[in-house]
């Protein structure tokens, strides 16, 4: 696996480099946050191991802008910090793991196994986010930053949609097929009221429109501005 380390204890980060080349890993190691965004964003790496405070840039703020940039990188968070609030930062930011120092090289080597196992697979998460709006799936809650936006069940569905198709074009044809699949009496209009109430409310709560409208062809996410 091509690893990137980030890591700014010497003390930590030359066993960590020496273990993982052992275990037939590829690993390049920053002491410097900036300069390890920098190496990811130029692409080739499949998993980040990041620690939380880095000089230059935090780990968190890594991942955000990892996220942001939407790679395909798995991350492994490596900190000290245990407190529950810093476990669900780090996880919101996205990362996928989070392990607390001090660690086990063989508790290591198993989490990344496990990563391993969904290298081949985009980041999705439960939070997708576009920007500072974030949903959690789970709760079924969307917020600009900290403000909850109050969407309706379809307006979440649709925004979430979208979130979790970046790029992608969707006609209101293909819309009504993926979120009114039973809903007989529902067409086409139906999509362009939802994503009206949806649009405006977005703008009423200071969000810049993510959805680009393509006329004659439909809707995608446009990037984050």
């Amino acid at each position: 696996m091509r690893i990137l380390l980030a890591e700014d204890d010497n003390l930590l980060a030359e066993p960590l480099l020496d273990y993982l080349q052992r275990e037939n890993h590829v690993v390049s190691w920053f002491s410097d946050g900036a300069l390890a965004l920098e190496a990811l964003l130029s692409g080739g790496f499949e998993l980040a191991l990041l620690d939380w405070m880095l000089p230059g840039l935090d780990g968190a703020e890594i991942v955000r802008e990892v996220r942001r940039r939407q790679l395909p990188l798995l991350v492994l968070m490596l900190t000290a910090r245990d407190a529950l609030e810093d476990v669900v930062t780090g996880l919101r930011a996205g990362a996928d793991d989070y392990l607390v120092k001090p660690f086990r090289m063989l508790e290591l080597s198993a989490r990344i196994r496990s990563l391993e196992r969904r290298s081949l697979q985009p980041y999705r998460g439960d939070c997708p986010q576009w920007g500072e709006l974030v949903l959690d799936a789970e709760a079924g809650l969307a917020c600009w930053g900290q403000q909850p936006l109050g969407l309706t069940s379809k307006e979440f569905q649709l925004l979430e949609w979208f979130l979790r198709h970046p790029g992608q074009l969707f006609s209101r044809a293909r819309l009504l097929d993926q979120l009114w699949p039973l809903e007989a009496e529902a067409g086409e209009e139906t999509v362009k009221t939802h994503l009206n109430n949806l649009r405006r409310k977005l703008r009423l709560a200071g969000v810049p429109d993510p959805i680009e409208t393509l006329h004659g062809q439909g809707y995608r996410l446009g990037p984050v501005r």
